[in-house]
């Protein structure tokens, strides 16, 4: 399991239980995604604070990700990103496809929004 899930207000974060978020755990972390889609969440915090590196199948399993629950109607938003993990988000544009949050409560609490 790679994802540890909990409430806020109306949200769903999904916290990322691994400091390295590569190859191998992106088809496992996508694959719980994809579930926690199925299960009827409409919105999504992806919680990145206990990661220190991700690699580029990881973000790849990220926007399949998005692209699923865009199908089914859902949102996720990213928190928690790390100087290095943000400065990743904003060289490959990920930045115009995902809301960022500082954090995963900050990201909770601007849902309406």
């Amino acid at each position: 399991m790679i994802l540890v899930t909990n409430t806020h207000k109306d949200a769903l974060i999904a916290g990322i239980q691994v400091k390295e978020a590569n190859l191998t755990v992106s088809d496992g972390f996508k694959n719980e995604m994809t579930a926690l889609i199925d299960q009827d969440n409409k919105y999504i915090v992806v919680d990145f604070e206990q990661v220190i590196y991700v690699d580029s199948s990881f973000l790849g399993a990220l926007v399949s990700a998005l692209k699923y629950a865009i199908a089914n109607k859902a949102e996720i938003v990213v928190a928690g990103l790390n100087k290095d993990v943000s400065g990743l988000f904003q060289l490959i544009r990920l930045d115009k496809a995902f809301k960022i949050y500082v954090s995963a409560a900050e990201a909770a609490d601007n849902k309406a929004q």
